[in-house]
C-alpha cells in the first residue's frame, strides 16, 4: 500500500506552475508588505509591480514568513485524513519559516519539515528530490532524512546586474553601489548550503552578457560531480535574449538532461532587483 505522504514547500522554491504540477507540491506564499498592504507572493502580487513602485516611490516592500497558523490550518486537514506531510523551507538563516513550521509540526506532529540551506530553485530541487523518494515508496521521515542529507550536495548563486536594490533594502551602502556601477561590477551572490547564509563571491566586470558566460563557466568548472538530471536558470527578470544565452551554452555541455527556466518568486526579487540570473544544480558530493 502506498505512503499516504502530502510534499509541500514555500513558495520561494521558484518550480513554477508546471513543475509544481507535475510533482504535486502544495506551496505555501510568503508575505509582501508594499504601500500599507499584505500580499501573497507571487499570488496577488508580481515582481515587475514591486519593481514599478519602486521606481516611483524609491522604497521596496518588506516580506514576511509563513506564520504558524497558515501551515496549521492547511497542515491539519490532511493529518485529519490520514496524510503525512514533508515540507521544504526557504533556508533559516533568511527567512523564519523554518521555524515556523517547526512549531506547527510540534503541534500537530506527522509533519516533516526540511531547511533547505538554500533558496530559490535550489530548494527547488530539494523538493524534486524528495518527490522522487515518495515515488520510490520511502516514507515521510525516511524522505525527510534524506533530503536533509542532499542539502549539502545543492548549490546556489546569482548575478546581480544592479546594486541599487541592495542599497535600497540596507544590504550594501551608496557608495559601495556608485563604485560598482563606475567599475561595471556585478558580484556573484553565493548561498552557504551549511546554513543558508549569503555572501559575496568573485565580482564580475563589464556588459552583462559577457558576465551571465563567464559565470556559468566558472560554477560548471568549480565542481567535477554535478549530477546531470537537471539545472535550473533561475531569474528575477530578463530579457528573452539572455535567457537564451544562458541556456545555449548550457545545452551546448551536451551534459544536462533537463534545463529548466523558471522566473524567482517576488521574495527573492525583491531584494535583488531585475535582470538576476543564478543557476542551480546539485552535486554528487
Amino acid at each position: 500500500m502506498k505512503n499516504k505522504i502530502i510534499l509541500s514547500a514555500d513558495s520561494t522554491c521558484d518550480l513554477g506552475e508546471d513543475l509544481i504540477k507535475k510533482y504535486n507540491v502544495i506551496t505555501f506564499p510568503l508575505h509582501i508588505l508594499q504601500n500599507d498592504k499584505s500580499y501573497f507572493d507571487s499570488v496577488d502580487i508580481t515582481a515587475d509591480e514591486i519593481y514599478d513602485n519602486f521606481y516611483k516611490t524609491g522604497k521596496l516592500p518588506k516580506t514576511a514568513a509563513v506564520n504558524v497558523s497558515e501551515y496549521t490550518d492547511v497542515f491539519k486537514n490532511y493529518i485529519n485524513d490520514g496524510y503525512e506531510i514533508v515540507h521544504i523551507n526557504l533556508g533559516s538563516a533568511i527567512s523564519t519559516s523554518y521555524q515556523n513550521c517547526k512549531i506547527a509540526a510540534n503541534e500537530l506532529g506527522h509533519i516533516y519539515p526540511v531547511d533547505s540551506c538554500n533558496l530559490s530553485t535550489a530548494s527547488g530541487l530539494l523538493v524534486i528530490a524528495a518527490a522522487e523518494c515518495i515515488e520510490k515508496g520511502m516514507t515521510a521521515k525516511e524522505t525527510a532524512e534524506k533530503i536533509k542529507e542532499l542539502t549539502a550536495k545543492t548549490h546556489g548563486s546569482f548575478i546581480i546586474d544592479r546594486l541599487d536594490f541592495l542599497r535600497a533594502g540596507g544590504r550594501c551602502s551608496t557608495l559601495t553601489m556608485l563604485g560598482a556601477n563606475l567599475l561595471s561590477l556585478k558580484p556573484c551572490i553565493e548561498v552557504n548550503n551549511k546554513d543558508g547564509s549569503m555572501s559575496v563571491g568573485k565580482k564580475y566586470r563589464g556588459k552583462l552578457e559577457k558576465v551571465l558566460v563567464n559565470y556559468v563557466e566558472d560554477k560548471l568548472s568549480q565542481y567535477n560531480d554535478i549530477i546531470p538530471d537537471r539545472i535550473f536558470i533561475t531569474h528575477s527578470g530578463i530579457s528573452k535574449e539572455r535567457e537564451k544565452l544562458v541556456y545555449d551554452l548550457l545545452k551546448s555541455k551536451n551534459y544536462f538532461k533537463q534545463i529548466y527556466v523558471t522566473r524567482a518568486s517576488c521574495t527573492i526579487s525583491s531584494h535583488c532587483g531585475p535582470n538576476t540570473l543564478g543557476i542551480l544544480f546539485m552535486t554528487e558530493n
